[in-house]
């Protein structure tokens, strides 16, 4: 199967949409004076990654995928991404919207937690048509 690597080091990487189209997020790094984390998961503090900024706390906020293909019995599609919840933030839910629906399906949910660290996640997907992230 193909497999790429996202990462935010030169913009918002291609699985994503463009960022304007993402009030809220910012990208930034662990030197940009806005808080924790000062580090991304690899503990380097000038890797980029993606933040709420501080005035959509009250809010929600979307990063929404481009289009992904359909599926088969021998195919899924395998998701690993990396996240960090302060108590504060409130909940980090991934959606799956299908092409033929109108609503999004939530397959995985956290909520804020006590230890101020990374992890990591992994969602698979089993899709018969295009769906997006």
């Amino acid at each position: 199967g193909s497999s790429f690597k996202c990462d935010f080091e030169t913009d918002l990487c291609k699985a994503l949409h463009e960022l304007n189209l993402q009030p809220g997020w910012i990208r930034r790094n662990g030197l940009s004076g806005i808080g924790p984390p000062y580090s991304d998961h690899n503990g380097n503090d000038s890797a980029y990654f993606l933040s709420l900024s501080s005035e959509t706390r009250s809010s929600s906020a979307t990063l929404r995928t481009n289009v992904f293909l359909p599926t088969n019995e021998e195919h899924f599609c395998q998701i690993t991404f990396h996240y960090w919840i302060s108590p504060m933030n409130g909940t980090l839910m991934v959606g799956l919207q299908k092409h033929s629906e109108d609503t999004i399906t939530y397959i995985w949910q956290v909520s804020g937690e006590l230890q101020n660290q990374w992890k990591a996640n992994t969602i698979t997907i089993h899709s018969t048509e295009k769906y997006e992230v």
